[in-house]
Formats: C-alpha cells, structure tokens, sequence
C-alpha cells in the first residue's frame, strides 16, 4: 500500500461482528450466571443485552458478576452483604468459554468475514486493524487460527482499559498508520454490536475532535431473529452515536467506506 494513498481506517471490534458469540461468550454468561445464583436464575438474550446496552459492561466476566448482583438484589439481598469471589466466576467463565485447550465454546463460533474481505480492503488502500474487550488468547485464536491471519494488527483486554475509554482505539490506530504511513488524518471508521462500541467513538472525538470519526453498529447475529428486535437493538446503536447500522460486517466495502469518509 502506497503511504499517500491510504484515504480510511477501519478497526474492528470483535465479538458480534468478526465472529458470532450468541452461542458462546454468551452462552457462558448464562452458564455462569446459572451457576453462581444455584440455577435460580439464567439470563437470556435479552437480558443480556438489556444489561449491556447500559454502555459500561463490554467485560463479560464483570457483566456476569453483575447479573449475579442483581438477581439477588431483586431477592431482597444488600449488595454489600452478597459475597462473590470474582476469580472463581472469571474461572467457571473460562472454563465454559475456552476450554482446556480452546475446545469450548470458542471452537463453534461462526464467522462473519474472510480473509478475502480483508485483502479486498488492503488493495484498496484501506487500513485496517482491531480493538476488542477480547482477551488477547481469545482473539488471536480467531483472528490467526480461524482466519489465517499472520500477524493481525490487535489491541486486546490485557493492553488496554476497557471500552468505552477510547485508548485502546488509539493504540490500534497509532500501529495501523505507523505499518502504514508516517502522518495521516484519514477518517477513522469503528466498527462495533454493542452501545460500548459506540460510545468509545464518542469519547475518541472528544479528545481527538480534529479528526473525522465514524461509528457504524452491526446488528449481532442473535438480534436478527425478528424484524422487532433488529429495530429496537439498532436503536439504541442509533441513539448511542451510531452514524449507520449494518447486519453484516462485510457491507462495509470499498464503495460504503468511501461515501462514509467522504
């Protein structure tokens, strides 16, 4: 790619819009959940994401524990009287998730991109790169095992704080521009499923106004079930910042990025 001719960055969120977690992230959030309330309670799909679309639960072992807190507040408990260990919930969590040797539920998530999508990018002068509240493990096993991926640019859980503060983002695109070019104020489109994402995109143009940045929500696939539930989960993308939303990773392509950076 020509240093001059780069005219967008993309970063990617992971979860709920590189692969699919319906049936495993958070599938282990209600396994957990379950667990730790003695199987008095086990969250659904719209719970969780009821829970998520607060904007400050992008770590699902933390958003376990929450839903934990939670129920047994509605049971009539003080919080401040309920004792969770948070390392045996992080550890049930885990062992659910990824298994022994990532032979959990981590193994049968679908994708939803290919590495031909990515290349398509590269040749047109796109950079591109991700950020995701994924543990490094985790994400470098889909990103190199499942989709082939040398040596993908990512910004994971252990290298920054979690979203929505917008540092990891910089990191991402500060690696991205500097494999790429030396200076650039390309526009800067985040791609993400979750209000989190969005308000990340917020809190980036706060800091950085003299950029252009572009928050575009994806649809996870578990909200594509019913047209009510895509409409009322794009909602709250929308209300959140999102300047467009899009049930599939992949529309974002050539001629989308073009007119969104333009």
């Amino acid at each position: 790619m020509e240093k001059d001719k780069m005219f967008a960055v993309v970063v990617f969120d992971i979860d709920g819009v590189i692969r699919d977690v319906s049936q495993s992230y958070r599938r282990a959030i209600a396994d957990t959940v379950s667990e730790f309330t003695s199987y008095a309670y086990r969250p659904t799909m719209e719970d969780i994401d009821t829970l998520k679309s607060e904007g400050i639960w992008n770590n699902d072992w933390k958003a376990s524990e929450e839903l934990v807190y939670r129920y047994r507040e509605n049971q009539g408990d003080n919080r401040d009287s309920i004792s969770l260990d948070y390392q045996e919930i992080v550890d049930f969590f885990q062992e659910r998730y990824r298994g022994n040797n990532y032979d959990g539920y981590i193994a049968t998530e679908p994708l939803l991109l290919s590495q031909e999508y990515l290349t398509h990018l590269t040749q047109n002068n796109i950079g591109w790169g991700f950020f995701s509240g994924a543990t490094r493990g985790s994400a470098e096993y889909v990103l190199k095992t499942r989709l082939g991926l040398e040596n993908p640019i990512l910004v994971a859980m252990e290298d920054a704080p979690e979203k929505p503060d917008p540092t990891g983002l910089f990191a991402a695109i500060t690696q991205i521009e500097s494999a790429i070019l030396e200076d650039s104020l390309a526009p800067i489109i985040y791609v993400g499923d979750t209000v989190a994402d969005i308000y990340t995109v917020n809190r980036a143009k706060e800091q950085q106004p003299t950029r252009n940045w572009i928050a575009v929500g994806v649809l996870p696939p578990h909200v594509q079930t019913s047209p009510e539930k895509k409409q009322n989960y794009g909602k709250k993308l929308e209300i959140a910042g999102a300047k467009v939303i899009i049930d599939n990773v992949e529309r974002l392509n050539n001629q989308f990025i073009a007119e969104l950076a333009s």
